[in-house]
């Protein structure tokens, strides 16, 4: 029987959650930044483009419709990244998180053969966190979406490390998915803020993952790491050699950092299907799962294409379009 071909990377727009923090106190701050951080030509495009898709990231029917149009049987939904509001207190942050989990529990239930869910997980409070990973299991989801860093922390940060146990023991998914780049003003033009932001925001988190032997103390972490893992894979050769040339870089790890991607998973987002190769060599042709970015400008509308464009063996095509992702989701 043939694997379903599935996107792994789709999201999906909660409009409870906004509702949830219009008003208060950090909203027009965090938003102010991402004002700078993107740059007001890079604004003048989001807005209308993101209007245009709130049917396709809202109304299930329509979503359906365009994976059939895809070629995509499942989705693994998460929550528009924009939704993280790593700023906000406490008792808002687990509202938040309760709000989100539920909300996308009920978007998938829908189509229960067809969406697989995603919560939240306030990192900016890391007590919390453990206690967001359950409740988005207790709502039927496959785990949770997680950004590349939180104010004033890295995922390196002991304070996670009950999170990352649970998350092992539990089997949990966890979509490492970044949102806003510190760089900041140095990327508010042309879209850098996406265009570099992203791919730099995903190679600094896994680094910090690798180099702190997180991966060494949890090694049943089932990370997927949105955008092919960003930067990472194409130079983790010079991971290697820092590694193996100097003490304080391999003081935090077992061993060489081009292992530690053979347990990560990675999307296929790469948009060059040279890239595409590289990432499935250095990774393995099981690590890569098939994702779109749905529905947003920077995705891909033809998944399946991009992957058919790189030219992989058959066993690895089909493995990448959805066989991966189906054992993935299996194991939930």
């Amino acid at each position: 029987m043939t694997a379903p071909t599935v996107d792994v990377h789709a999201h999906v727009l909660l409009p409870e959650v906004e509702a949830l923090v219009a008003g208060l106190p950090g909203l027009a701050e965090a938003r102010a930044l991402d004002a700078r951080r993107n740059g007001p030509a890079s604004l003048a495009v989001s807005g209308p483009m993101v209007a245009e898709r709130v049917p396709k990231l809202t109304d299930v029917a329509v979503r359906l419709a365009a994976m059939d149009a895809r070629g995509v049987d499942v989705q693994l939904v998460s929550p528009s990244p924009s939704h993280y509001h790593y700023w906000a207190d406490e008792e808002t942050a687990e509202r938040l998180y309760r709000l989100a989990g539920e909300a996308t529990a009920a978007h998938c239930a829908q189509a229960p053969d067809r969406l697989h869910g995603l919560g939240l997980v306030p990192l900016q409070h890391p007590r919390l966190a453990v206690r967001a990973l359950e409740h988005a299991l207790e709502q039927g989801l496959s785990g949770v979406e997680i950004s590349s860093h939180a104010p004033g922390r890295e995922l390196s940060d002991p304070a996670y490390e009950p999170f990352w146990a649970r998350a092992a023991a539990t089997g949990a998914i966890l979509f490492l998915h970044p949102f806003g780049c510190t760089l900041d003003e140095r990327l508010d033009q042309w879209y850098l803020s996406n265009v570099v932001g992203q791919p730099t925001e995903n190679a600094v988190a896994l680094s910090h993952l690798i180099f702190s032997g997180v991966l060494d103390r949890h090694p049943d972490l089932r990370i997927i790491a949105a955008h092919g893992g960003g930067y990472l894979p194409t130079h983790i050769g010079r991971s290697d050699h820092a590694w193996s040339a100097r003490s304080d870089a391999g003081a935090g790890c077992a061993h060489p950092p081009s292992s530690y991607l053979r347990r990560l998973y990675f999307d296929s987002l790469v948009h060059d299907p040279h890239g595409l190769r590289e990432l499935i060599r250095v990774a393995g042709p099981d690590r890569v799962l098939l994702g779109s970015d749905f529905p947003f400008d920077m995705g891909t509308e033809d998944p399946v294409g991009a992957l058919r464009a790189a030219r992989l063996p058959d066993a690895d095509f089909h493995a990448v379009r959805g066989g991966n992702a189906a054992a993935l989701l299996r194991k939930d």
